[in-house]
């Protein structure tokens, strides 16, 4: 073992409470016996991709959805699983750290301790490149012991967060072959679980007994889909995030001459900055989704922030707090394209300091334009999927420039009559993913460890451990897994900024956008007037651990009704009780309803299928 991970820390005195929190577990998962319902064959979301997602996993494709079952519940053909031999199991970080990380690894050694001592759980040191040199880490309930309910990915560390090439899946089945592993789980966001549900496949095809399994983590917030509610780490970093923000309005409200500009992290989407305004009411957010649907430029961007103060300015309000998500600066149209034709020439390899002469002429007139320490940002090399290092780009600088060059022209030509525009520009970044999780990161991770456990106890490979109905209290939890390549869609790209031809993507899990038809948004455009003007400024405090913000949950999480996996099992059990009824020997005026009913269900169902090229249903 490296003498970095593993060893105990000191804890402060609200550490030291924290990891004496005992998170609740759903009545599904208590007790010593595994009850799993296997639903129907899933499919995939869009209907276009079948033949391409059905060609990249002949073994994993159309595996069942599964619903761990409480001891009372009544399903005859529910497999209970009590004989429970001694496993080893496999435990890596391969995605970005977040809060709850280590929660998932304490749940999936308790469960593994519960079901059979005998079981040994094994953790891949410094994360994927730990799996592929077998650098582990025997888990034990001493080596928890500092690390239970605690932030950060310190306990196993974690460096890449792929595991995607020929010579990295190679060196992940000699690894788990070598060290006789019968599960593997892998816990990251999109990339890690598509690369998880790729290995899985791989192992299935070279007949390895390991199964993979996938964990949801990831502060991002863009895991979502029919069968993913939430992230691990996600709850955390938006409150943590929102305390500071509302901070810098109260400052703004007792100064009242200044502009704050926050950026946040979540990468291209804006789960999280659209979370933190709810919590926080700051006066303005720019979401990417927004700007990408109405195809906004910089310039009407910068103008809408211009026409915000010099309307709060009409009110004697000079101060304000604008909120921008890191990933803007790819939703905007014109320097998306310029940031493809940079990305193009640095693969080509031509130097950073030349590459402004080779621009074409729309790119190289914006990128003249804009001030140098942008310029500068937009030069560096792209990340490994190919986008630009949305962290180092400092957006929030620049409308912050583009704005104050534009409030001192109007304060010269008489139109603006307020104050002289100052703006302070921030970036919450790095700053909430090593907090403490809140008690809803604590919980959910603790949980979806066990699930882990189950999956693996049910022989199933492939799949993501899932929780549905999480804004109810745990007890009403509902627990299951679904499998990996059910999430999958296949995207097509242009080749280069200046080709109408295409190229298809490799399968995988894509980051969910902000659903500009969902209620959290509905709700922030609802308020969007009244926070612009009005100063409606909320402060929801530091993480709270116990008292009236303990069990808040995330508002974007509370006013959406997600519950699929729960709507598929009642819809099952609508079909069954159809079956129950119409039965050879039933009536003919029974026959004759039901062939009209299902005649017609059928018809609107097809129509709605095609409509949507047969894409997901919104909840």
């Amino acid at each position: 073992m490296d003498s970095d991970f593993g060893i105990p820390r000191e804890l402060s005195p609200l550490q030291l409470l924290r990891s004496q929190y005992q998170p609740e577990l759903p009545p599904c998962l208590q007790g010593t016996t595994v009850r799993v319902e296997l639903g129907d064959e899933t499919t995939v979301s869009e209907a276009s991709d079948s033949h391409i997602i059905a060609r990249a996993f002949p073994h994993t494709l159309g595996q069942p959805l599964a619903h761990f079952l409480r001891e009372t519940a009544k399903v005859s053909d529910a497999h209970i699983i009590t004989q429970l031999p001694s496993v080893r199991v496999g435990i890596v970080f391969c995605g970005r750290q977040a809060p709850g990380g280590h929660n998932v690894i304490w749940g999936l050694h308790e469960a593994l301790k519960v079901h059979n001592a005998k079981s040994t759980l094994l953790g891949f040191l410094g994360g994927s490149e730990g799996l592929f040199a077998q650098k582990t880490l025997e888990i034990t309930d001493e080596i928890l012991q500092t690390y239970k309910n605690q932030g950060g990915y310190d306990l196993l560390g974690r460096t890449k967060d792929q595991i995607r090439t020929t010579e990295q899946v190679n060196a992940a089945l000699k690894a788990c072959t070598d060290l006789k592993l019968d599960g593997l789980v892998i816990i990251g966001g999109v990339t890690s679980n598509t690369d998880a549900a790729h290995l899985a496949e791989f192992f299935a095809e070279a007949k390895c007994s390991t199964k993979v399994v996938g964990v949801p983590v990831t502060t991002n917030g863009d895991l979502k889909n029919q069968f993913v509610e939430a992230n691990v780490g996600f709850d955390t970093i938006c409150k943590v995030n929102s305390q500071l923000i509302s901070n810098a309005c109260t400052d703004a409200l007792s100064a009242e001459k200044y502009y704050y500009f926050i950026r946040l992290m979540g990468r291209k989407h804006s789960h999280v900055a659209l979370e933190c305004t709810l919590q926080s009411h700051p006066n303005m957010v720019i979401l990417g989704e927004e700007v990408a649907a109405s195809k906004l430029t910089i310039f009407d961007i910068s103008k809408q922030i211009c026409d915000a103060v010099q309307a709060r300015a009409g009110q004697d309000k000079n101060h304000g707090v604008i909120l921008i998500p890191e990933g803007i600066i790819e939703s905007i149209p014109e320097v998306y394209a310029l940031l493809k034709e940079i990305h193009g020439l640095l693969r080509e390899g031509v130097a950073a300091d030349n590459i402004s002469t080779q621009l074409s002429p729309w790119s190289s007139a914006l990128f003249e334009f804009l001030p140098p320490f942008i310029k500068k940002q937009l030069l560096l090399h792209p990340e490994s999927d190919d986008s630009a290092q949305l962290s180092q780009i400092e957006t929030e600088k620049l409308l912050a420039y583009l704005v104050e060059t534009e409030m001192n022209k109007r304060l010269k030509e008489g139109t603006y009559k307020g104050k002289k525009f100052n703006a302070i520009c921030h970036f919450f970044g790095y700053q909430a993913r090593g907090s403490l999780p809140s008690k809803f990161d604590c919980d959910y991770a603790y949980v979806l460890g066990h699930i882990c456990y189950h999956i693996l106890a049910a022989g199933l490979n492939g799949y993501m451990a899932t929780v549905t109905n999480l804004k109810s209290p745990v007890n009403k939890w509902k627990c299951g897994a679904a499998p990996i390549t059910a999430m999958m869609t296949v995207k097509n790209w242009s080749q280069n900024a200046n080709s109408t031809s295409t190229s298809i993507g490799r399968p995988a899990i894509h980051p969910a956008m902000v659903d500009l038809k969902g209620k959290a948004y509905e709700l922030l455009r609802q308020n969007a007037d009244k926070f612009l003007m009005e100063d409606l400024y909320r402060n929801p405090g530091p993480l709270q651990y116990d008292g009236p913000g303990a069990d808040a949950k995330a508002v974007s999480l509370c006013v959406e009704d997600q519950d699929y996996m729960g709507r598929i099992k009642k819809l099952q059990e609508y079909l069954d009780q159809v079956r129950t009824i119409v039965k050879p020997g039933c009536s003919q005026d029974v026959l004759k309803a039901a062939l009209s009913v299902m005649a017609s269900v059928t018809d609107v169902l097809t129509t709605i299928s095609s409509s949507s090229n047969g894409g997901q249903q919104t909840a």
